[in-house]
């Protein structure tokens, strides 16, 4: 069965595209350019500061738009649309989907660690207490343009055991951490750190699927339309 819905991610990240996969959805990925310091600061001088959840819905959107202009000008609508026509019931959609996480404590944003000597000071941080991970998405049906865009942050509270300086030392020198926002993944080594989870495990990965889900069905899209894809 072919899909008449295309989904496009707009990020590098491996967690999210083998997260998507294994829930039946066979993305393309494309990922963006944006300066996301420069989005931040941009958009902090416009709106004044922003909460890490704020942020990261800020980074997602950035992110979405970018590949999906890019989309638009480079690929080209289904069907040969343009962008100021509107796509008919036969014309295949796409959907770009750009996703930011921060990592929350004590009401600080963190993103990737910058170096390992950061990466070890948030671990000590960290140890035997607990943070919010945030994530931001945003999805846009390329056919539609603005008047077909959703957006989602979805919030997941991480609980982490005691860490013993030989393990953080030993964690950070695998480079994962450097990585990961937060400096940790619950799919990977950093898992044994994790001691609870509140709220949805994916979203901690990188992408809520359950979120996207909703997310979709706000653009009249039913979430089994993606799994077709997946089986081509």
């Amino acid at each position: 069965m072919t899909s008449s819905v295309q989904l496009v991610l707009a990020s590098a990240s491996p967690a999210r595209l083998a997260t998507l996969r294994a829930a039946g959805v066979s993305p393309t990925v494309q990922v963006s350019g944006v300066d996301e310091a420069a989005i931040v600061r941009q958009e902090r001088s416009q709106r004044g500061e922003l909460s890490p959840a704020e942020a990261a819905l800020v980074l997602a959107r950035a992110k979405c738009e970018d590949v999906a202009s890019r989309w638009i000008s480079e690929v080209g609508l289904p069907g040969g649309l343009r962008s100021d026509r509107t796509a008919s019931a036969t014309d295949a959609r796409v959907l770009v989907l750009g996703c930011d996480s921060l990592f929350e404590m004590d009401g600080v944003a963190y993103g990737k660690p910058g170096s390992a000597a950061e990466a070890k000071a948030r671990w000590h941080l960290m140890s035997g207490s607990q943070g919010v991970l945030h994530t931001g998405h945003w999805l846009v049906d390329v056919c539609a343009g603005d008047q077909a865009a959703v957006g989602l942050i979805v919030s997941t509270t991480v609980s982490f055991v005691e860490v013993t300086d030989a393990e953080v030392s030993a964690y950070v020198s695998t480079g994962e951490p450097l990585a990961c926002a937060g400096a940790f993944t619950i799919d990977g080594l950093g898992a044994a750190f994790v001691s609870g989870v509140n709220g949805d495990h994916h979203n901690v990965v990188g992408v809520s699927i359950t979120g996207l889900r909703s997310m979709v069905a706000e653009l009249g899209i039913s979430w089994t339309e993606l799994w077709s894809a997946h089986n081509q």
